[in-house]
C-alpha cells in the first residue's frame, strides 16, 4: 500500500499539505505518538499520527519532523487538539525535511484512522497471497513467467526481468538496453543479491546451480530502499523462476531423450538410415548440412550443468544435445551463420563465471547426415586443441584444424583400432612394465621435429637418455624414426588415440 491510496480512502478524509510530488511512498504501518522524540520507537515506513502534545515552541517542530526523517517514516498525519489547524512551523519543517504531511479532520479520532488503515494494510497482503498463488497457478498452467513479470509490474510497481546467465531476456518487457552489464554483474559478485548500476539482482538458484548455468533476476532500483514485503516478494520470485527453469529442462522430455540417443547413435558410427528418423523427430531432417559442437569444462561444472550452458550458447540455433562422460555433444543445422564466431563470443560473456573451471570448446565444419561421426570427431579434436591453450574459455573453429584430422574422422573404427595396437601397444605395454615414459616421449620427439636438443630440453633429459628411448621405441615397433614414412604413422596413430 502507497501514501496516494490515504486520498482515496473517503472515510479518512485525509488531505496532503505537504510532499504531493512524494506520495508514491510504500506504507508500512501506522504509530501514533506525542513524544518530542519519538525516533528511538520508529523502523521506518509508517505513518505517524500526532496531536501535538508535544510542541511547546515553534522550535519544537524541527525536533520533531527532524527525527521522523532521519527514521525513515513515510509519512505524518496532524491535527491540533484546540484548533484542528497545523501550525505554519509544522508545514516549513515538513518541507524542509520532505516528510509527506497529511491534516487529519479534527472530529476524526486517531483510533478511527488506524483501524481503516490497518484494515486496507491487511487487505492488501491479503491480496499478494493471492497473487502469489495466482503466479504459481500460470507456471503449472505453462503460461511462463511474461504474466508474472507484468502482474508484479502492474500491480506492485515492481519493474524487473527475468535473465540468463548469458544476458538472454526470458521474461519482462522492455528489457533493460545494457542486459550485459546485469550479466557480468550476476557472475562476477562475491555475494548476491546485490545493487549493481541502478538495478537489484537475485539469483534464481544459488544453492544448488553453478552460475553460468543459472538464471536470475534483475529489478529496477535498490533493494536497500525497500521494505521486508517487497524483499521477500523479490526473493519469492526468484523462487518461481527456478521452478520455470526446471519446467523447461528438456533432458527427460521426449525431444531431450532423442537427442541423446542420437549422439550417442553417430558416436557409434550409426547408420544414416538410423539417424534420420530421429532427425525427422528432432524437425532437422530437412536442414542443408550439419555443424557439430563439443565442449568439456572443469569439475565444478556438473554434466547436467555444462549441457544447460552448451544450451544457452546455441540458443535460437535449434540444437540437438547429449551427454557422454564428461563431455558435451551438440548437432545444429547449417546456416550460414558463422558458428564458431557465435560460439566464440558466447563463451567470452560467460567467461568471468567460471570460477576455476576451464570451458573449452570444438566446432567442426559442415557436415551431410553420411558425414556426422567425422563432424563430431572433427569438433571433439578441435576441444582437445582448444584444451593446450591457456585461456579459460578457448574456442577452436574447424578452420584451425590441419586437414590429417578430417581423414582420420573418416577411418572406420575396426581399422583406427588395429592401427593404433600395431604401433603403440608394444610401447605402452613397456611403460606398464618399465615406467620408461616411451609413449611421452615419442609425443614429444615429433614435436620437436625429430630435434634431438629441443626435445631433450622439453622432456628435462640429458641427450644420450633420449637416444636410448628412441632405439628402445624403435626396437620394439620396428620402425625407423628418421624415415619420414614412419615418424607420419607414429604420428597418425598418436592422433587416433
Amino acid at each position: 500500500m502507497r501514501l496516494n491510496a490515504l486520498l482515496e480512502m473517503p472515510e479518512l478524509g485525509l488531505s496532503a499539505v505537504v510532499g504531493h510530488d512524494e506520495l508514491d511512498r510504500p506504507l508500512r504501518w501506522v504509530v501514533t505518538t506525542d513524544l518530542l522524540h519519538p525516533g528511538r520507537y520508529l523502523s521506518g515506513g509508517e505513518l505517524v499520527l500526532t496531536g501535538l502534545i508535544w510542541r511547546n515552541s515553534p522550535a519544537d517542530s524541527e525536533t520533531f519532523v527532524a527525527a521522523l526523517a532521519a527514521a525513515g517514516v513515510s509519512g505524518l498525519g496532524a491535527c491540533e487538539a484546540a484548533s484542528g489547524g497545523l501550525p505554519a512551523d509544522l508545514v516549513a519543517a515538513c518541507e524542509k525535511h520532505r516528510v509527506p504531511l497529511f491534516h487529519v479532520p479534527q472530529a476524526l479520532g486517531f483510533a478511527e484512522v488506524t483501524e481503516h488503515i490497518v484494515r486496507r494494510l491487511s487487505g492488501a497482503r491479503a491480496s499478494d497471497v493471492k497473487a502469489v498463488l495466482d503466479r504459481h497457478r500460470q507456471l503449472v498452467s505453462g503460461a511462463g513467467l511474461d504474466p508474472v513479470m507484468e502482474m508484479i509490474g502492474r500491480d506492485l510497481g515492481m519493474r524487473g526481468w527475468v535473465l540468463t546467465a548469458s544476458g538472454r531476456t526470458v521474461a519482462g518487457a522492455e528489457p533493460p538496453a545494457d542486459t550485459a552489464m546485469l550479466a557480468r554483474a550476476f557472475l562476477t559478485a562475491k555475494r548476491l543479491p546485490c545493487v549493481r548500476g541502478g538495478y537489484t539482482i537475485f539469483p534464481v538458484d544459488e544453492q544448488t546451480t553453478s552460475r553460468v548455468a543459472d538464471w536470475f533476476v534483475a529489478f529496477e532500483g535498490s533493494m536497500d530502499d525497500w521494505p521486508e514485503e517487497r524483499l521477500a516478494l523479490a526473493a519469492e520470485l526468484a523462487a518461481v523462476a527456478a521452478l520455470e527453469r526446471m519446467r523447461l529442462d528438456d533432458r527427460l522430455s521426449p525431444e531431450g531423450r532423442i537427442g541423446q540417443e542420437l549422439v550417442r547413435l553417430v558416436l557409434t558410427d550409426g547408420r544414416p538410415s538410423d539417424i534420420l528418423p530421429r532427425l525427422q523427430v528432432t524437425g532437422l531432417a530437412e536442414a542443408a548440412g550439419y555443424v557439430a559442437v563439443a565442449a568439456a569444462a572443469g569439475a565444478s561444472l556438473r554434466p547436467g550443468e555444462l549441457r544447460v550452458v552448451v544450451k544457452e550458447i546455441l540458443y535460437g540455433l535449434r540444437p540437438v544435445i547429449g551427454v557422454v562422460e564428461d563431455e558435451t555433444i551438440a548437432l545444429v543445422p547449417a546456416t550460414g551463420e558463422d558458428v564458431t564466431g557465435r560460439v566464440r563470443d558466447a563463451v567470452h560473456a560467460l567467461a568471468p563465471g567460471l570460477g576455476g573451471s576451464r570451458l573449452k570448446v570444438g566446432v567442426s565444419g559442415q557436415a551431410q547426415v553420411e558425414g556426422l561421426r567425422g563432424a563430431v570427431e572433427e569438433a571433439r579434436y578441435a576441444r582437445r586443441m582448444a584444451e593446450g591453450r591457456a585461456e579459460p574459455d578457448a574456442v577452436v573453429g574447424h578452420d584451425e584444424l590441419a586437414t590429417h584430422v578430417l581423414l582420420l574422422a573418416s577411418v572406420p573404427d575396426d581399422v583406427r583400432h588395429m592401427f593404433r595396437v600395431r604401433l603403440l601397444d608394444p610401447l605402452r605395454s613397456y611403460d606398464q612394465v618399465h615406467r620408461a615414459d616411451l609413449v611421452r616421449t615419442l609425443e614429444a620427439f615429433l614435436l620437436c621435429s625429430g630435434s634431438w636438443t629441443k626435445c631433450a630440453e622439453l622432456l628435462h633429459v640429458h641427450v644420450n637418455t633420449l637416444r636410448y628411448r628412441i632405439q628402445r621405441i624403435q626396437d620394439l615397433t620396428g620402425r625407423d624414426l628418421s624415415r619420414l614414412e614412419d615418424r607420419v604413422d607414429f604420428f597418425l596413430a598418436l592422433r587416433l588415440g
